[in-house]
């Protein structure tokens, strides 16, 4: 690998109250934006979502990363992916501002991603045929199983891996018709009025969505209000929940769902904090008599996180993150802690190039490990997929399979030229407007 370039990439989705919830008043969907290139020029391309201010922390800690990327040969990597995830994660002296969780961890979620962007590409394959593909001993050498032996040991996973054999090439089949189902988050903005919120709940109900999800958590009077609102629309039919976003204390959160239960949501989401796995816990037991489920792990900061919340029955459905976590390697632990545990995977995205990622990992999951879509879904937002040379494709209310190599995460250069921050046109142009402060005075 001969280079890794690093951008700031933001959007001003704050503008219009796009992404806003009870935690995230104003957020300005952004992404650490990671390109490693190989002498033949072939490039990959990957990210770590965030939320504006604060991408530089990740963009400076990534670059001080990639004195372990550049040099390397790619498919040393690729024969032992498990040990070169180490060596990010574990280089003795930036460990120390990790170890495996906050701005150094987002930072290797970003480099991995385009690893697997890359390898995509180099073999023709999208990221979830590539995985589905791949011999279990190989899949597994991927993954750092320090600290989840106590759930799921190597040999485990290769035995699943290899259960999950039987019957693929027919559920290959099936994805490709049908494609994976998807709810959809877009109606549920905390900062959209009432009358937004009722023209699109109606646009997606018409586009064939069964399944709506809606932000709460600032204002009681107002949630029930949207939540009126918002099954007035849909009816009682339809799969509705909830989503907090860490806003609330434990047992404020759990008198708050008592008073929404009449709305029967399927899950409350982030309810308290993301770190509180006896709080969420708690929350899971006192609310299961009113088959409301928990469902959190979109900040879930790594594997020994998620490994926790199932040991302790903390959630009914995880939401592991595709740019959270230290990237696919690391994903690929949770899945496997989850189907050796039971526990649904429900992942969240939403955000820049979520959804393009999320779905492959999905997929995958469907296709060589769970084999299952029962109760499972994953999230779709429907903006900042312009951006994407191949974006994510929705159908009914389905994610179509990916047939592009790679990732989905290769933006179109004119989109990272026009929102790299501060300097890119996009953002030239709403400093002269006086629509955000500019940095550089």
């Amino acid at each position: 690998m001969v280079s890794m370039v690093v951008k700031d990439l933001r959007f001003p989705t704050s503008l219009h109250g796009d992404g806003s919830d009870a935690m995230h008043t104003d957020p300005d969907y952004s992404c650490a934006y990671v390109i490693i290139k190989l002498a033949s020029g072939m490039e990959g391309h990957g990210l770590t979502f965030t939320c504006g201010r604060g991408t530089e922390v990740v963009v400076a800690c990534a670059k001080a990363m990639s004195f372990l990327v550049v040099g390397q040969v790619v498919s040393d990597i690729y024969k032992d992916f498990g040990t070169f995830w180490r060596s990010l994660t574990s280089e003795s002296q930036m460990r120390w501002i990790g170890p495996e969780k906050g701005v150094s961890h987002l930072a290797t979620a970003a480099i991995i991603n385009a690893l697997w962007d890359l390898w995509g590409k180099l073999l023709k394959k999208p990221v979830w045929r590539l995985l589905a593909d791949l011999e279990p001993e190989v899949l597994v050498s991927c993954i750092d199983f320090r600290y989840i032996t106590d759930v799921v040991t190597k040999e485990e996973a290769i035995e699943m891996l290899r259960k999950g054999q039987e019957g693929k090439e027919k559920r290959i089949e099936n994805l490709m018709k049908n494609g994976y189902p998807c709810y959809t988050t877009q109606a549920g903005w905390l900062g959209y009025s009432d009358e937004k919120v009722r023209e699109l709940a109606n646009k997606y109900l018409d586009l064939g969505y069964t399944a709506f999800k809606t932000k709460v958590g600032q204002n009681l009077e107002k949630d029930i209000k949207r939540c009126e609102l918002i099954r007035s629309i849909i009816g009682y039919d339809k799969t509705f929940m909830v989503d907090a976003n860490q806003i609330w204390e434990v047992d404020q959160a759990i008198d708050w769902m008592k008073q929404l239960a009449k709305f029967k949501p399927l899950w409350i989401e982030e309810p308290t904090s993301p770190d509180d796995v006896l709080g969420h816990a708690k929350i899971a037991k006192a609310l299961k008599p009113l088959g409301i489920g928990v469902a959190t792990g979109e900040m879930c900061c790594n594997r020994v996180l998620f490994k926790q919340f199932m040991q302790a029955g903390a959630f009914e459905y995880c939401q592991v993150d595709s740019a959270r976590i230290g990237g696919v390697n690391e994903i690929l632990s949770v899945y496997l802690m989850a189907k050796k545990l039971g526990v649904k995977v429900c992942p969240h995205a939403g955000g820049i190039g979520l959804c393009e990622m999320v779905q492959h990992l999905q997929m995958w999951d469907y296709v060589a490990l769970s084999g299952t879509m029962e109760n499972r879904v994953i999230e779709y937002v429907d903006q900042q997929h312009e951006h994407f040379i191949d974006p994510c494709v929705v159908e009914k209310a389905h994610y179509m399979a990916p047939k592009a190599p790679g990732y989905n995460t290769t933006m179109i250069p004119k989109s990272m030229n026009d929102y790299e921050y501060p300097n890119g046109s996009e953002w030239e142009a709403m400093f002269a407007k006086g629509l955000f402060h500019d940095p550089r005075k």
